[in-house]
């Protein structure tokens, strides 16, 4: 994903001699050809995510499109107060996007891991956040959201995700989520890099005669409140899958969405971190195992929850 973010952010500041890249003293090399095209619009703050935003902020403001760039960690929790004074409460144009989100940097340990950062910067008004699945997805988020009007956050992975798609989405649209496999027993919603963890439960449910529907919700602020609305009509099962917190996420704003508008026959699965810090380390599929965020998990429990369901109904 990092790697598709370099080289749209290259294409993008080729056409648009607005965008500045500016890096929290990471991604140098990553970073060669964007120099190569665009040297004076390229800034290496260094260790100083904090003056980062504020640097941005004043950029946007001159008519630029800045995009900041580093560990997630490090650009959210440490940044907030810059971000929601400086960026949101003017309503600017600034793209944050942040690098190894979730559990990409597992192994480093949890000053690393950035589990909160939708809860936090999804509560600031004006923000949009973005979670894309995979590379393609990367490089329709970043077009999107340097075409977009205001401040949006871009959560990425780290190295080597998955593809999904086969070419960029055409119909990528913020706030709209891309159906990726249709099916009419069970729903698992998506959103960031679990996407293919998504894909392969729904591969398998399928197999085992649960025919399951797989949205990516690359869009977590605004929701695609309209797919929601169809979902929670057509299925009795619907799981949300995400590397974040179960608190302040994906799995809070759908199970919040479904108590305001009154969703009570659809049963609500939620696949995420705990509310708790992980104290081992390990590599990401080790902290995923340690939080049940599994192909082999999400199989298990959707299955049983939609027999259940199963004999409800004809009970």
């Amino acid at each position: 994903m990092r790697n598709a973010f370099a080289s749209e952010i290259t294409a993008l500041a080729q056409h648009n001699p607005n965008v500045v890249l500016l890096s929290g003293d990471i991604g140098n090399r990553l970073f060669d050809k964007f120099k190569e095209a665009a040297a004076e619009r390229f800034y290496n703050v260094g260790v100083a995510e904090q003056n980062m935003i504020g640097v941005a902020a004043g950029m946007a403001m001159t008519g630029l499109r800045p995009i900041t760039y580093t560990i997630t960690s490090f650009t959210t929790a440490r940044c907030l107060e810059q971000i929601r004074v400086d960026v949101c409460y003017h309503n600017l144009p600034v793209t944050i996007v942040g690098v190894g989100s979730g559990l990409g940097y597992a192994s480093l340990g949890v000053t690393h891991h950035s589990c909160e950062d939708v809860a936090c910067l999804g509560a600031l008004p004006n923000m949009t956040v973005l979670a894309p699945g995979d590379a393609f997805e990367t490089r329709a988020a970043l077009r999107a959201a340097v075409a977009h009007d205001g401040p949006v956050y871009i959560r990425l992975g780290k190295k080597g995700e998955p593809k999904v798609h086969s070419e960029v989405p055409t119909n990528f649209k913020i706030g709209k989520g891309l159906i990726l496999q249709e099916g009419d027993a069970v729903c698992i919603i998506s959103s960031g890099t679990v996407l293919p963890v998504a894909m392969e439960a729904g591969k398998r449910l399928t197999e085992a005669g649960l025919p399951a529907r797989v949205v990516s919700l690359h869009t977590v602020k605004p929701m695609d409140e309209v797919l929601l609305a169809e979902c929670s009509a057509r299925y009795a099962v619907i799981a949300t899958i995400e590397e974040h917190s179960i608190l302040g996420g994906v799995a809070a704003r759908v199970s919040q969405w479904m108590t305001a508008n009154q969703v009570t026959d659809t049963r609500l699965l939620t696949f995420a971190t705990a509310d708790h810090f992980m104290k081992t380390a390990g590599e990401q599929d080790y902290a995923r195992e340690h939080y049940g965020i599994t192909a082999d998990a999400i199989f298990e429990q959707v299955r049983a929850a939609a027999t259940r369901k199963k004999l409800q109904r004809t009970a």
